[in-house]
This record gives C-alpha cells, structure tokens and sequence, in this order.
C-alpha cells in the first residue's frame, strides 16, 4: 500500500520480567539493533532525552512508520541506555527513532519529537533517492534513509586482516567508485565493491600491498544546493567527507541490495583483496557529520544528544567549527570516545579491514572547548587499543582551524601523512633555488620530525598528490586551478599548488613541453619510491588521470574524477616506470630501512650508510641555489635483514634547466656501477629491469640531464 493509505500501530514497550531482564542485560549492552535466536534488541544511548519512540517500517520508501514502539522510561531505561527487546523480528528489518527532550538552543539542547533519526550504530542504511521538483528547478527532496537490521554472520574462510608491516606497504589511494564507473572500466558492477574486486589483477600488476579508500561509510550525497554553471546539473557530494552512518558500508556501492546485502558484499570484497595478497585501508572522519552547523538539517546525533556529541561554543546556540564543514564531533567526550572505539573494532573485527586514515585527525585531540590536549585520551587510546595493536593508524595531522601537527601527532605509534614531503618535492622538482637540504631531509626519512618522538622512517607516509588536490598529471600542466564547474566561481579549493605548466596552461601538442612534463611525472614517482617511509600514490596517476585542471572535484560524480582506463595505453610508458618501480623498491631493502641513517658516524660499517654530494663530488652547500644533488646509500649489513646485504646506490637529482655532469664516487668494495633507472632517456631504457643494468663507461663521471633523477646500483 502507499505512505498515503499506511496507518500506524503504537504500541508501548513491555515491562520486562525479572528474568527477562537478566536474559536481555549481560554485563554489557551492545547498542545498536542486534539480532538474537528470539527477535531483536534495539539499544540507544541519550541523557538528556525524556522519551524515547522506535520507529518500524516495511519499505524504504514508506514516509510512515508501520510500528512505533514507545519506550517506558522505567522500564525500558538503564542509565543513559534505552533499549527494549521485540520478538519475531529479523534481519532486513527497517528502522527510525523519534527521541523527545527538551528544545532549548541557548543551553544545546536541540530535541525535535517530530525528527525521523538514524541509530548511530545502525549497521546499514536504505538508499534514499531524492525526488527532482517537476519544474525542472534545483530544488528536490532529499528523503532520510532507513536503518537495516543485518545479520552479521559471514563466511570468512579463515581471513583476517593482513598486517602488511607499514615499512613494507605501499599505498594506492582510490576512490571505490569513480575506479571502475567510467565506460572505459568494462566493469560488470561499475563503481560498487564488486566493481572494486575486478581490479585485483590490476592491483597485482602494479605491485601495491594496499588500497585506502576514500569514505565508504554511508554520507550524505545531496549536501550541495548548487548547480554546475556549465551543465546545469545538481552538483552532489562525491568523496564523502560528511558522514551520516559511521558503522555502514555505503549502500550506493553496492551492487547487490541495500537491505543488508551492502555489508555481505563489502565483506566479500575485503576476502577477495585479502586472499589476492592487498589490504583495505578506510579513510574515516571522525572530525564532524553531515548535520552542519546550526543551521543544517537534523539526521542522528543532534536530535539524540547534541550536547554530549558536538563541541559547542559559549553560545551554545552555536557550533565550533575547526572542521570547516559546520560542526566538529567532541571526540574527546568520554561516550564519543567510546562510540569511537566501538565503530573502530567494528571495522577491524566485523569487517576484516587493515587500517585506518584519519581525516582532520588534529581534531581528535581537542577537548570540548577546542583546545588542543598535550596527552589526548582518544588518541592515545587509540594507539594503545589491543584489538588495534596491529591495525595501521594514519593520522592526517591537521585541521581547518589552524592545528598542523605533522611530525608532532601525540600518541607514539600513530603513522602521519606527511605533508612537508609533498611541498618540499614540488619546490625541489619545480626548480625552487634553496631546496636540496630539504630534498636530502625527505628522501632520508624525514628524521627531523620522526627522531625526536622514538618513531622510524615508516611511520611518514609520503605523498606527492591525493585525492584533495592536482591530479599528478594536473600538477605538471597547471599553474592556476580551474575550479568553475564547482559553482564557486573558483573560490574553492587550494590556490598554493607548487604546480608549473612549463609554458602552455593545460594540454598541449608542442613536443617540448609534453617531454618536459612526462619527464617530471617520472621524476616525482621515482623520489616517491626511493625515499624512506611509506610511499602513498593517488590512483590514476599511473595512467596520467586529469582533472582538467580543478584541484577540488569533491563534487564532480562524472569524468571529471572518474578513472578513464582508455589512459592506459595513451601513456603506457608512465604505467611501465610506474610498475617497474615498485618492484625496484620491493627487490631493495635499503629504500625501506627500520631505523633511521647514522650518517657520518655509523658503527656498522667503514663506510657510512649515507653520504650526501654535489655534482661535483664534494660536500654540498645546503643554504646555496644549486639545484643538483648526489645520495651515496651503503647497502651493507641492513639492519632489517642481517643474513642479506643489498646493492650500494648512487642517486644524482639535477632540478636544473641544464645538463649537468656529475663527480660518481668509487663504490665500496671493488665493486662497479650500472644504470638502473635514468628519468631523462625514453622508455624502455628509463627503468631497465635486474639483470639489464647499464655498467657505466666513465665509473667516475655521469651526464645528468637537466630535470631528471638517476639511480646506479654497485655490482
């Protein structure tokens, strides 16, 4: 029957017998719907509320309930815990509240009787498809989706999560959907999970160990009120960086259903990666949701306890803002912090996923005035968690507010975006005069901002692109971003890029200038992989993915973002270097040490396990303009692998315009060097594969050509 003709049943909850209570009670209670051998329990934490009404529903696109089950304060409270216990009901169940309490903005209170709201701990969602007003307007109605009750059961056949160690991963960040959604992809499950397994042959290919994807949980993808100027086209939140059901797997993904089936299949895409040797990584925003600020709409957290889930300012009518997206979750609050953890061991046990990249995660160091806490007890519980002991932790360590933590993240064993080593290669690559200290500092390891605190190499995540910026592609073809389609008029986005276009603002046909930039994406890949730390790539950069120019395509679900797999023959020379990299790096341990160089003094050997030059061969003069730059690396008696030596390595940076020619040093040992990798000659000769190794003619001199990196390995 239609919402119209429904009528709704209320019912009040039983009081419960004493016996019932001990069966329904244990010592904890799992909030959440959680499914048991006579029906369903549904537990939801508020304080503040005063009633407490649970909504079911047949369809998802019913407006009215079928059922409202109206909770006894007596009888169906336990502290802050509402529960009560239904029989007869199952998985595929759907589900609301309506929570009752006091209207009072100036103390935060912000109850609404009327508001449907989802559980926070709901473990899937309904997808809820807005309606487009018949006038062809803008306007459309954006529906609120129901809660599924699941079922959790899963066949994992003996899968856990991988524990890739972090100085060995090697990191492909992707957006699941815009991977396999374009034409081009051939998929037969375009841009969902299953979508995502048809790429594992890919993945293999290239060598990675791990995918981070962009959020999967399930958002809030009609946000925007605006149009592309250019199509006219309602512009909706693509990444999804506005979370509204952090414990669901986003149903649009998938393939198969949203009554439950979202969570099997996300399941049987972690078995698949997993058994296909890749590990899942979650990019997971714990920093703010989708209800905004005061102004924006009422979906789960607000209506149930807004003064316990949000930071508030003094005017408590207001929210604080250090997200930059309207409110900021009060991570630090002890229920938030529980809430936190319960969602964390969800993903890890429940879901088998290997890590986690904390958007903003400055933000989980503040307390409920925004101050930043010197010993933040959500971060260090996170890091100290023994269900998350092998579970990898990437903070991105900043905010919207000011807060830049890089290097500084508390909590000992927390992993960081490393965002210097991004700058600090674009201006070395870029010709910046005054940058190969820096250069030396990022390959190295970043030791000035991971020594002091007791951390490794392994704990920077380098990146030269991501997903919130220039396509690497983009980045050696733009000075100015290009932003109009977001209908911001270019407002939005980063406007210091580090970018060069070489002499044409986007694509061109002059030879020259195509050389030019197929030569610094080779040589941005390369620095990546041969620093220290974790390398992260951006997904299609491998194939020179564009995004025409913007550097912030958060809204564009179309070929703006999508992958165009037609790249990969058009520029199958990057692909190439790019594969043959990894592999390089995986054959060379001494490009993943555990501890950082000793330098001058090492104690394992009679040569140094790192010597810096100029092209010269001498000592380099780290406060001059010279843009070249000579790395000896001693691949003796690692201390990752004792019983195995690896080759010794000369690496030779010339960001100059010209060619330069470069002083070799004798390597240790009678030995020779061969050319490995050279940036400035074409494919196939730019990465020559073990075995093929030039050996030099000159094993004292070497031609660097201007704009382009070398590698030479002892023999």
């Amino acid at each position: 029957m239609s919402s119209a003709d429904q009528s709704t049943t209320v019912t009040h909850a039983p009081a419960p017998t004493d016996s019932a209570i001990s069966a329904e009670f244990p010592l904890t209670i799992s909030l959440g719907a959680n499914v048991h051998a006579g029906g369903v329990r549904f537990s939801l934490f508020s304080r503040h509320a005063t009633a407490v009404t649970l909504l079911l529903f047949d369809q998802a696109d019913d407006q009215a309930p079928a059922q409202e089950v109206v909770f006894d304060p007596h009888q169906n409270r336990t502290g802050d815990i509402w529960h009560v216990d239904i029989a007869g009901l199952g998985p595929g169940q759907l589900y609301l509240y309506r929570v009752d309490g006091p209207y009072r903005p100036e103390n935060g209170h912000r109850y609404d009787p009327q508001a449907m709201l989802l559980d926070p701990y709901a473990r899937a969602l309904t997808r809820a498809v807005p309606t487009f007003a018949a006038n062809g307007d803008d306007d459309f109605i954006r529906p609120i989706p129901k809660c599924v009750v699941i079922d959790d059961n899963f066949d994992w056949e003996g899968d856990r999560p991988l524990n890739v160690p972090l100085r060995e991963t090697i990191i492909y960040e992707t957006h699941l959907r815009g991977l396999t959604c374009h034409p081009s992809a051939h998929s037969q499950n375009p841009g969902t999970y299953l979508g995502l397994t048809e790429m594992i042959l890919y993945f293999q290919e290239l060598g990675i160990t791990s995918v981070e994807l962009l959020p999967v949980q399930e958002f809030h993808e009609w946000d925007i009120f605006r149009a592309n100027p250019v199509t006219h086209e309602p512009l909706r939140n693509y990444w999804g960086y506005n979370t509204i059901s952090f414990f669901a797997p986003n149903s649009r993904y998938s393939s198969s259903g949203d009554r439950g089936q979202q969570v099997v299949e996300f399941k049987t895409m972690v078995k698949q990666l997993h058994a296909a040797g890749i590990e899942v990584i979650l990019d997971i925003v714990f920093n703010h949701t989708a209800e905004g600020n005061e102004y924006g709409p009422t979906i789960s957290f607000r209506g149930i306890d807004n003064v316990i889930y949000y930071m508030l300012e003094d005017d408590r009518r207001k929210y604080r803002n250090y997200s930059g997206c309207g409110n900021t979750l009060n991570c630090n609050h002890p229920v938030v912090r529980d809430f936190i953890m319960d969602c964390l061991h969800y993903w890890v046990m429940n879901m088998h996923v290997d890590g986690f990249r904390f958007d903003l995660a400055s933000i989980l160091g503040r307390d409920q005035d925004g101050r930043l806490i010197p010993n933040p007890p959500l971060v260090e519980r996170i890091a100290e968690d023994p269900i998350l002991r092998d579970t990898k932790i990437i903070a991105e360590a900043w905010d919207a507010a000011g807060a830049y933590q890089v290097g500084s993240f508390p909590g000992g064993r927390w992993a960081e975006w490393n965002g210097r080593f991004r700058d600090d290669i674009r201006r070395y690559w870029r010709g910046d005069p005054g940058t190969v200290a820096a250069l030396a500092t990022r390959v190295a390891g970043s030791s000035d901002l991971y020594l002091r605190d007791g951390r490794a190499p392994f704990h920077s995540v380098n990146f030269i692109t991501c997903h919130d910026g220039f396509t690497l592609n983009d980045l050696v073809s733009y000075n100015y971003k290009h932003n109009l389609a977001n209908g911001e008029n270019n407002a939005d986005g980063e406007n210091h890029n580090l970018s060069f276009n070489y002499g044409v603002e986007g694509p061109t046909d002059d030879p020259a200038i195509k050389i030019i930039r197929t030569r610094q994406i080779k040589n941005f890949l390369a620095t990546l992989m041969l620093s220290q730390g974790v390398p992260m790539a951006l997904g299609g950069d491998e194939i020179r993915r564009t995004q025409a120019g913007n550097n912030n395509a958060y809204c564009q679900d179309n070929e703006t973002s999508w992958y165009n797999w037609d790249f990969k023959e058009k520029n199958k020379d990057i692909l190439r270097f790019y594969r043959e990299l990894i592999a390089f790096r995986k054959r060379h341990p001494a490009l993943s040490r555990e501890h950082f160089f000793d330098g001058e003094n090492s104690p394992h050997n009679q040569f140094p396990d790192i010597r810096w030059f100029d092209n010269r061969g001498k000592v380099p003069d780290w406060h001059g303009s010279r843009p070249t730059l000579g790395c000896f690396l001693n691949g003796c008696h690692l201390e990752i692998e004792a019983d195995r030596d690896d080759n010794d390595f000369y690496i030779m940076f010339n960001s100059g315009t010209h060619d330069r020619m470069f002083v070799v040093p004798v390597p240790p040992s009678l030995k020779f060097w061969r050319v490995a990798i050279d940036t400035g000659r074409p494919s196939p000769a730019d990465i020559l594969l073990p075995g093929n190794e030039l050996e030099l003619e000159n094993q004292t001199l070497y031609r660097v050509k201007s704009r382009s990196l070398v590698v030479l390995l002892s023999f």
